[in-house]
């Protein structure tokens, strides 16, 4: 047999946290309730034999008051378990003794499974409509006072919903009082994948499938009327589908499929469960008249999306999306479910959960649960999973549009700064996003182990691939060193100097609005190693960048002979650029370089050249006219 997957774990969703009083919970529109079902409008018992019925209740309630309290309840049962073996005249005398047993204290009652079973029993023999619903009085008081007992039970009697389940299914949906506790015990079945682990009070502790509790609620959607509390667990058993669909996708036990053929056998959709559930979702919407919602989804090929467990976090997105335009009050309970879901760890869901829940926090009622969010957040940020940081981080940023959550994201500063050296451009960028929002929001202390780290990691974004990463993580650059304290400058230093080439060089970058951010961050020089890289840029603006550069540096070194010789070599070899601009400004550049070696300046200092350097780039507009022997004779003048 295969291997069971590990079950689902029941949604907590009875379990009241403090802080959620004050939320108003959704309000579903009023929908009709729905009348007692029956298969055949114009029958009607003829006068004699409600007289009949009438003579059998008063000898039963005799003969029942005749026996011991102890003897009532298995006297009872004794007689209805031959119910199906009888004529109709002593089974309508046995039906009596069970009204009244249900009519006495149903509270008391000892062995409701049993009853259960022998009202199905008593329904699979009989199909005359009088038969079929001589007993639903008993059913709705049993299932009034014992809801568990009597859904479990039939759930265990006819998982396939057969023609007498259906029968008692719509029977006990047919009140109120009784609609709403059948739902519940439904819901919590469906929650759980494939199995379903509880215990009746006569001590069987068999599973239930999931699929059972499906086929039923399929088979309550076909009703005229729509109960009144279907609407109100709307969000439980629509979620419990939509994972069922995830489950029903990702694997089939073999339990679970035996179980399916069995019910294809017995009239059961020709299906797959993961499409039945499916279907089972769109009744439900069109029931409670969303049917825009299924066309919608329908239209953006969501439906198909769903059954593929590639794309199942698409689809989950998508919907999300749909209920958006339903009700905010209906995405805050969702989300609430959601948010109690992911607390559960190490569950293959949690990337469709996730889907849904950031979709949802566009709206402000939603990022009520912002706090909770999160404390889950280190947790998911650790995933393996790409596609989970990609979540997480567009639910930060959908959070930081709440300003107290911005500054209660602080702790996450330094899981934050460790995502900046991910391979997915896309994590990276956002990534920058939330850490700008946050430091400017809290600030950071000086010189602080976390603005050091931060430093370090930014200065090889700067020449990512990707512009918008250039541009986020020199923008946030330029914050840094706006946000440190004067005398907190000092440790970050080193890391600043390692900065200035890239930036540098960014000055001349092609896309205008990098440049513009480079020239902002440039304050301090860098070492020649770094401009040699530039050297090899697909851009011909930085090339020529990093030769300036160059040639500035080499007056700096002109009596380091080792660095000398490099910034030669690198200058000869660019002679050769494919670029003409490019190896005539290296020749001139290379000649000049020379001739200042034979004839050095009696004053040169550091300073001076870097004051000068600075003035020389921040006239660069008018340098690039007058070409570079401008820039050199402005150096030594």
């Amino acid at each position: 047999m295969a291997e069971r997957p590990p079950s689902v774990p029941r949604l907590a969703w009875e379990e009241e946290e403090k802080g959620t009083e004050d939320v108003p919970a959704w309000q579903p529109d009023e929908v009709e309730e729905v009348q007692p079902l029956q298969a055949d409008p114009d029958w009607n018992l003829p006068e004699e034999q409600e007289h009949a019925r009438a003579l059998f209740h008063s000898s039963a309630q005799r003969f029942w008051e005749s026996l011991k309290p102890s003897e009532r309840e298995d006297a009872t049962i004794a007689a209805v378990e031959g119910m199906a073996d009888l004529d109709s005249y002593n089974a309508e005398a046995c039906a009596a003794m069970l009204d009244v047993l249900v009519e006495s204290d149903t509270s008391r009652l000892q062995h409701v499974p049993s009853i259960v079973r022998c009202i199905y029993r008593w329904l699979m023999s009989n199909t005359h409509v009088a038969a079929e619903h001589r007993l639903d009085n008993s059913l709705l008081e049993l299932t009034h006072a014992h809801p568990h007992d009597v859904a479990v039970t039939l759930l265990r009697c006819a998982p396939s919903c057969d023609r007498a389940a259906a029968t008692m299914w719509r029977v006990m949906v047919s009140r109120s009082r009784t609609a709403e506790q059948v739902l519940r015990e439904l819901v919590c079945v469906l929650e759980d994948w494939p199995l379903h682990s509880t215990c009746t009070s006569d001590g069987d502790s068999a599973d239930v499938f999931a699929l059972a509790a499906t086929r039923v609620l399929q088979e309550i959607l076909r009703l005229p009327g729509c109960p009144r509390r279907l609407n109100v667990l709307f969000p439980r058993i629509f979620l419990a589908l939509l994972f069922q669909i995830f489950f029903a996708t990702q694997q089939m036990p073999e339990e679970v499929d035996t179980f399916w053929r069995g019910c294809q056998q017995e009239g059961c959709p020709p299906t797959n469960p993961s499409r039945f559930a499916m279907l089972t979702v769109k009744a439900l919407l069109c029931r409670l008249e969303y049917d825009d919602m299924v066309f919608e989804v329908e239209r953006k090929r969501g439906w198909d999306t769903l059954l593929s467990a590639e794309t199942y976090h698409c689809a989950m997105g998508l919907l999300a999306r749909q209920v958006r335009g339903i009700s905010r009050s209906l995405c805050y309970s969702i989300a609430g479910y959601l948010v109690k879901l992911l607390r559960r760890k190490k569950q293959r869901w949690e990337v469709p959960t996730m889907a849904f829940l950031v979709e949802l926090l566009v709206y402000p009622n939603v990022r009520c649960w912002g706090d909770r969010i999160l404390q889950l957040v280190p947790m998911y940020l650790q995933s393996k999973c790409r596609l989970m940081h990609r979540l997480v981080l567009r639910g930060l940023l959908a959070l930081c549009k709440t300003p107290l959550m911005v500054r209660r994201m602080r702790p996450l500063l330094r899981r934050l700064i460790e995502l900046l050296m991910d391979a997915d451009k896309e994590v990276v960028g956002m990534t920058l996003s939330v850490l700008s929002k946050v430091l400017w929001a809290t600030g950071i202390p000086v010189a602080s182990p976390i603005t050091l780290q931060l430093a370090e990691r930014l200065r090889p974004l700067f020449d990512s691939d990707a512009n918008h990463v250039q541009l986020l993580s020199m923008h946030l650059f330029r914050d840094v060193m706006e946000l440190v304290a004067e005398e907190g400058k000092k440790p970050l230093k080193q890391h600043v100097h390692q900065s200035l080439i890239p930036l540098l060089c960014h000055l001349h970058d092609e896309n205008q609005r990098v440049a513009e951010l480079a020239e902002y961050s440039s304050r301090v020089e860098e070492y020649l190693q770094q401009s040699l890289l530039y050297l090899q840029s697909p851009q011909a603006s930085m090339r020529a960048a990093a030769i300036r550069f160059l040639g500035l540096a080499g007056r700096h070194v002109m009596h380091q002979q080792v660095k000398l010789q490099v910034i030669y070599k690198a200058l000869q070899s660019t002679t050769k650029d494919v670029s003409f601009s490019i190896s005539s400004l290296a020749t001139q550049t290379l000649f000049l370089l020379r001739a200042a070696e034979r004839n050095p300046p009696s004053r040169f200092r550091l300073p001076v050249l870097r004051e000068r350097f600075r003035r020389a780039w921040r006239r660069w507009p008018s340098l690039r006219d007058n070409g570079f022997l401008c820039c050199w004779s402005s150096v030594q003048s």
